[in-house]
């Protein structure tokens, strides 16, 4: 299958998904979650794919959030539309059955932060930056980050990242469990398929059973919460000026 913001590769059942937009920071564009997809689509159908890895091109972001121009062309009744849709994709990444590891090689702000977390786990390289910005924006994150951050670090900590909309470099997101590893950007990936080898030499079935399992714990009420939640904060003036001072480059004024 061909893609223009996405490369494969399959090594040894290994499948590794690269966020391919370097020139923007490897954000998230509608294009971009269609492809991440069917890509993911492609892993629950082909035998021969057996692990996943997700991490974006370049060295400077896995995925440094949505791509925030692209807000400007959705009608403000359609924010619910645009998390839900986000969400289900996420959702397909959550519940593969079989592992799917983000390698985050860089900035992981936003979306980018909501897809390293809709993985099964995450290993870090040492310059990697989590955070969910959303609020500089007058919006809330809307693909799952108020839940999974949550279930990941903590109410008061994930209360704390999504007022201030702060960053936490790498070894700060290992010690609040938010990533497994911190390695070398060159080691990154090696130590990632060092692992899912690690885990392919188990049953596959038991391997879905312990996803299916863990994930089964988690209410998805809270999602559908966020979903409204951000519809209602998508059609605020805040919002407005909130991304349209972005890309203007100004601070907003709220």
């Amino acid at each position: 299958m061909d893609f223009s913001t996405i490369k494969t590769e399959l090594d040894t059942n290994i499948f590794t998904i690269t966020i391919n937009r370097p020139d923007k920071l490897n954000a998230l564009n509608k294009t971009v979650l269609e492809e991440l997809e069917n890509a993911i689509e492609q892993v629950y159908k082909d035998e021969n794919i057996r692990a996943v890895i997700i991490t974006g091109a370049g060295e400077k972001a896995f995925v440094a959030g949505a791509d925030i121009a692209e807000f400007t062309e959705v009608q403000d009744d359609e924010g619910a539309a645009l998390a839900q849709k986000g969400q289900n994709i996420f959702f397909k990444i959550e519940n593969c059955p079989k592992p799917v590891i983000a390698a985050v090689n860089g900035f992981a702000l936003g979306g980018g932060c909501e897809l390293a977390m809709a993985c099964h786990f995450r290993l870090a390289s040492t310059n990697a930056k989590f955070g969910q910005p959303e609020v500089n924006l007058g919006l809330i994150p809307g693909y799952g980050g108020t839940q999974r951050l949550t279930m990941l670090v903590g109410k008061g900590k994930a209360m704390e990242l999504m007022m201030t909309g702060n960053m936490i470099g790498a070894d700060e997101a290992k010690s609040l469990g938010l990533v497994n590893y911190v390695e070398s950007s060159e080691n990154l990936i090696p130590k990632t398929k060092e692992i899912l080898n690690q885990i392919l030499t188990k049953s596959p079935l038991a391997i879905s059973k312990v996803i299916e399992a863990v994930n089964f714990y988690f209410n998805k009420e809270g999602f559908n919460e966020e979903v409204k939640l951000f519809g209602d904060v998508f059609s605020s003036n805040d919002k407005k000026e909130g991304t349209t001072a972005f890309l203007e480059k100004r601070k907003p004024v709220f």
